[in-house]
């Protein structure tokens, strides 16, 4: 069997199907067959599958409605969804019933899969947890939906040019996105600016430029289920089009001049940030998606009750970080300006339905706003927070009175850095949840970052490991070894991950683990025609395929790896004719286009590969790869194909990671720090099946409290010296001898602040025991399918139902 699962669907015929998508091409599309081009071909399917899709949806929120329960609002500025015909088709049972109607028509589904663009709507790991979760949230019928920005461009498009990272416009709504559907009536006011009167009791806020908000629905299928729920994204669009008196004076700029200042609240993800410019248009951006969102729930509760005093009972906002905490005062506001709340009514209100999961301990992370800043283009809520601020200081005031420095410390405004408003601060004063998302991150939040706000609210905190959905990153990424599970275990570990611990049983026999091998030994010649296709570097599947793919980060220590790959470099140079265990390193991610350093980490890596892909007495026993313009589908081909799994960011800093169980889900092992999640799969799959290295988090902080000398590492560490001195002095940027000075100087003598240089021998040391094991192929095998089999508990089905019980208090509809 090489198909994802497929449920008999006897009212869809492949008959059925062809004549749905013909019609599509030629009535929706409007193209002859015979003229059609693939892309055409590739929307009529979308369309035809859509139709299938929108009769759930309909039927799913007839019953959302007619329950009248409690729903549950997904507020998230990324949702890193990737293409989404392949998703729709598994969920709904018609995998096979397509591809075969296709064929018949002379298409291969797969060729017309790779011509879907990849939404850019996300970037990272955030992003594609919020994708994960409206999977589960659908899968598990609970009602609600999620709201988000319908932004024109991605945040780039990264292409390596010279060995640097150098950005394009990702416009990946070039052809249309026929998933959606436009709400041409479902429309909000955005206001920004003006200024705030008072009149009596009563304040206005006054004299504002409007931006309107435009709604675009998306329909996220659960797997085999009628359950359906709403992905809506707001598109900005000018209240005023043009300015018709200066278009007549043939001044055409000037015209639009207005217009495509309101309209680029929406046009790209994550705007440079290095500006004052552009950290104003980012404050737009999250203004614009919470007060769009706040006015859509509140008008979609009087609809349906036709009051406002069961509001508490009725909705659960869940804030995905910090960026759209601005919902906090925009509720207050709504409630007070508009809906004649009292201060303490809506704050009451306030408190009953917002929760929020914090992502990061890293104070140069957490987000703040300059007070100047949010007054200019917030005032109201500028006033509310100070409001919410003085209100909670008194409380604390009254509770704790014997530490006057405590005010200070959890005060929302920091008094201490130019007066900067702290968003993470006012979500945790204003939330009745708050949570992490691994047990070490929760921990490690309670006591450091939120010490003081655990102590005045000791039953707030809580932890929700976070999951990834088995649909899209098992039974859609890996065809091959899904097979294998099906055969072994049958096919409904999809929607209960538990199962897989039955695929212990079949370790011991090696027919199961020949299985296993050959699945893997697919996805890697997968991968390797790609990477011959694409970048014109052959590499040997046969080889150990070692994968870092994630954000370029300092704190993700791809500098790290980089160390290992020119230690290994110089110890093969030093002696070739050693049984090496052949290797090619795999790097991709992009490094925000203002971040200096990641984009220095990015051309070493380059720099890195040229030489020793070149090097003739290397030969085929180390290959490195930077893949470019990484996202959902890219993950979708190279995780299935990996060996190893790099999570080696420095203990304490990496919240929890969603890759590192991508990875093991799809039979990789792990060599990580004791970080995330890594710490709970380990437990899980015991410590022999995982490769840890480096310091603890106590010990990283223990390091720092002594006073940690990166140099004393690299004076005592012949291999360590050896390839720090080699890039500091060109041998991998020999044209230009001095370009990764500063990158050593950073290391050595200003710091290391990731300790890299600490965890340097044990890292090394570690991927030694990776290259013993890799010889026992068959030892390997049997620990990748242990990590296969405790993957269980990291499916975000089991993360949404602690959502769902424990801080939103959701029921599954009744369909």
């Amino acid at each position: 069997m090489n198909s994802p699962f497929i449920y008999a669907s006897p009212t869809l015929s492949v008959e059925a199907l062809k004549h749905s998508i013909a019609y599509k091409l030629m009535f929706t599309i409007g193209k002859d067959p015979s003229v059609a081009n693939k892309h055409e071909w590739l929307n009529a399917t979308l369309l035809a599958v859509r139709d299938r899709m929108v009769e759930r949806w309909l039927r799913s929120n007839r019953a959302q409605l007619s329950q009248d329960v409690r729903q549950v609002y997904y507020l998230s500025m990324e949702f890193l969804l990737g293409r989404t015909l392949s998703n729709a088709l598994l969920a709904m049972g018609i995998y096979d019933d397509t591809k075969a109607a296709l064929e018949d028509m002379g298409f291969e589904l797969d060729d017309l899969l790779e011509e879907e663009n990849d939404p850019g709507l996300g970037n990272g790991g955030l992003g594609r947890l919020a994708a994960c979760f409206l999977d589960s949230m659908a899968t598990l019928a609970l009602p609600g939906r999620g709201y988000g920005i319908r932004y024109e461009y991605g945040m780039f498009k990264q292409n390596i040019i010279n060995g640097q990272q150098a950005e394009s416009p990702d416009y990946w709504l070039e052809y249309g996105n026929p998933w959606e559907f436009m709400r041409h009536s479902t429309r909000y006011k955005v206001r920004f600016g003006g200024r705030v009167q008072q009149e009596g009791a009563k304040t206005r806020w006054v004299e504002t430029e409007e931006v309107l908000a435009c709604a675009y629905d998306q329909i996220i299928p659960g797997f085999d289920t009628d359950a359906t729920n709403t992905l809506r994204l707001w598109g900005a669009q000018a209240s005023n089009e043009i300015n018709l008196g200066k278009f007549n004076q043939g001044d055409y700029f000037a015209a639009v001049e207005d217009k495509n200042f309101s309209e680029n609240v929406s046009r790209v993800l994550y705007p440079d940030d290095s500006t004052y410019s552009g950290r104003e248009l980012r404050l737009r951006q999250e203004y614009f998606l919470v007060s769009a969102t706040m006015q859509d729930i509140l008008n979609r509760h009087w609809l349906m009750h036709q009051t406002f005093d069961n509001l508490a009972d009725k909705i659960a906002i869940h804030l995905n970080d910090t960026h759209p905490v601005l919902s906090i005062p925009e509720l207050m506001r709504l409630l007070i300006d508009d809906h004649k709340f009292t201060w303490q009514q809506a704050w009451d209100v306030v408190c009953s339905v917002f929760s929020y999961t914090n992502h990061t301990l890293m104070s140069e992370a957490l987000e703040t706003w300059p007070v100047e800043m949010m007054g200019k283009i917030l005032p109201r809520h500028l006033q509310i927070i100070f409001e919410i601020n003085d209100h909670f200081l008194n409380g604390v005031q009254e509770d704790i009175p014997d530490d006057p420095a405590l005010l200070a410390r959890v005060s929302i405004i920091d008094e201490n850095d130019g007066r900067r408003v702290r968003m993470a601060w006012l979500a945790v004063i204003a939330s009745h949840k708050v949570n992490g998302v691994s047990a070490l991150h929760s921990e490690l939040m309670v006591q450091s970052l939120f010490a003081d706000f655990a102590r005045i609210y000791p039953d707030r905190f809580c932890n929700k490991t976070n999951g990834v959905t088995p649909r899209r990153w098992l039974a859609l990424a890996n065809r091959p070894l899904s097979a294998v599970l099906d055969e072994n275990i049958g096919q409904t570990w999809r929607t209960d991950l538990s199962q897989l611990e039955e695929i212990k049983g079949q370790i011991d026999f090696p027919a199961f683990i020949q299985d296993i091998q050959k699945a893997k030994l697919s996805n890697k010649r997968a991968l390797a025609i790609y990477l011959a296709r694409e970048l014109n570097v052959v590499t040997d599947p046969a080889a150990l395929f070692d994968v870092q793919i994630k954000r370029i980060h300092e704190y993700k220590r791809q500098l790290l790896n980089v160390l290992h790959i020119i230690t290994r470099y110089n110890r093969i140079k030093q002696d070739p004719d050693l049984e090496w265990v052949p290797r090619v390193n795999i790097f991709a991610g992009k490094a925000a286009s203002a971040y200096y350093m990641a984009k220095h980490i990015i051309h070493l890596i380059n720099d890195v590969a040229a030489v020793i892909n070149s090097d003739p007495v290397v030969k085929n026993r180390l290959k490195v790869v930077f893949i470019p313009n990484y996202g959902v589908s890219l993950a979708q081909l190279i995780i299935p194909a990996a060996d190893l799994s790099e999570q080696i960011s420095l203990a304490g800093t990496e919240a929890s990671g969603t890759s590192n169980m991508k990875f093991a889900l799809n039979g990789a092992l792990t060599i990580g720090t004791l970080d995330g999640a890594n710490i709970e799969m380990g437990e899980r799959m015991g410590n022999e099946n995982i490769f840890i290295f480096g310091n603890t988090a106590e010990q990283v902080e223990e390091l720092r409290r002594k006073g940690y000398n990166p140099r004393e590492y690299f004076d005592q560490d012949a291999e360590l010296n050896q390839a720090l001195t080699q890039i500091a002095t060109g041998a991998f940027s020999p044209g230009e001898p001095n370009r990764y000075r500063n990158l050593f100087d950073t290391l050595v003598n200003f710091g290391d602040h990731y300790q890299l240089l600490a965890d340097y021998r044990s890292y090394v040391d570690t991927q030694d025991k990776v290259d013993l094991l890799y010889h026992n192929q068959d030892e390997w095998t049997r620990r990748c399918v242990m990590n296969i089999a405790s993957m269980g508990y990291f499916s975000s089905d089991r993360t949404i139902q602690e959502y769902a019980d424990e801080i939103w208090h959701v029921k599954p509809i009744r369909l």
